[in-house]
């Protein structure tokens, strides 16, 4: 190891960097900053890249380069014997392009020949087949030309007097039949049942029920209610709790009373039918919550 690589590698360890870090900075191979740490100069490419690589090396760890070139001049190898071959190569190269031109000078009329003569013999070629082309179009319009439809004129009006026949044939065979008037039996709408309200005073409220073929009631309770139901003559029918969740209907078929009593608990959870239309509270549930309701029932008249 040289006194330049000690030199070196003491700098580089007391930044704390490693040989991949160095790498990473410089773009120089890990294997160059080894040979240029132990004065291995042999595995670089030649003395130039020596020199440029401690330059490198140097200016990552903030070194003097110039510095280093002089005090360890001894160590570190000229590029002067580096720079005379690549003037010798470079006379050589020279020599060979002036040589290469010169025989390209000498092929350089000949391809010009042979670029004028594909060119006169493409031009001649277009020619010929263009007015090939032409006289080809020619010769087919005047065939075309020569072949004319001839129209039979007899025949056409013949055709035409037999088609005005048969349409005036038509026309008279076809006759108009008279329309006739469509009867319409009028349906005979069968009367809804009316349920209204007679007469209210406080909680009690009196409906009537007619035009009506049955008298069925049904008290559907959306919370709990408390129901009675009861016939003119103080028959119970029912008498119980509706509640929602558990038993919340309650139907009963009174077509045979003339009269039906009603009580409803409370009446904004409870909902009553009368033949399956929905009774109107004529006293506001919120205002009365039980309600005591008389339903008179006047059976439909049989035709």
């Amino acid at each position: 190891m040289t006194e330049l690589g000690n030199r070196l590698k003491e700098a580089r360890l007391a930044k704390g960097l490693s040989l991949d870090d160095l790498q990473s900075m410089t773009k120089i191979q890990k294997r160059y900053l080894v040979g240029i740490e132990e004065g291995n100069y042999s595995a670089m490419p030649g003395n130039f890249y020596v020199r440029a690589f401690i330059k490198q090396y140097a200016e990552a760890l903030h070194l003097n380069p110039e510095e280093l070139f002089e005090t360890y001049k001894s160590e570190i190898p000229a590029s002067y014997s580096d720079e005379l071959p690549q003037q010798l190569s470079r006379v050589t190269t020279h020599k060979k392009i002036s040589q290469g031109n010169s025989k390209i000078f000498d092929v350089l009329p000949k391809v010009l020949i042979g670029v004028f003569v594909i060119g006169i013999a493409s031009l001649l070629y277009y020619f010929f087949a263009t007015n090939a082309g032409t006289d080809s179009n020619q010769s087919t319009n005047k065939d075309n030309e020569q072949v004319k439809l001839v129209k039979n004129e007899k025949l056409e009006k013949a055709q035409a007097e037999e088609k005005a026949k048969e349409d005036k044939k038509k026309k008279e065979t076809v006759k108009e039949e008279p329309k006739k008037e469509e009867t319409t039996t009028p349906v005979e709408e069968t009367p809804k049942q009316v349920l209204s309200v007679v007469q209210t005073s406080g909680r009690n409220s009196t409906y009537s029920l007619s035009d009506a073929d049955k008298f069925v009631v049904k008290i559907v309770s959306r919370g709990v209610s408390w129901v009675s139901i009861k016939n003119g003559k103080g028959k119970s029918f029912y008498s119980g709790t509706l509640q929602a969740g558990g038993v919340d209907t309650q139907t009963i078929d009174l077509s045979a009373e003339t009269e039906a009593v009603i009580i409803v608990g409370k009446t904004v959870d409870a909902d009553i039918y009368v033949n399956d239309q929905k009774l109107e509270y004529a006293v506001a549930p919120t205002e009365k919550v039980r309600q005591d309701i008389t339903i008179q029932y006047v059976p439909k008249v049989q035709q």
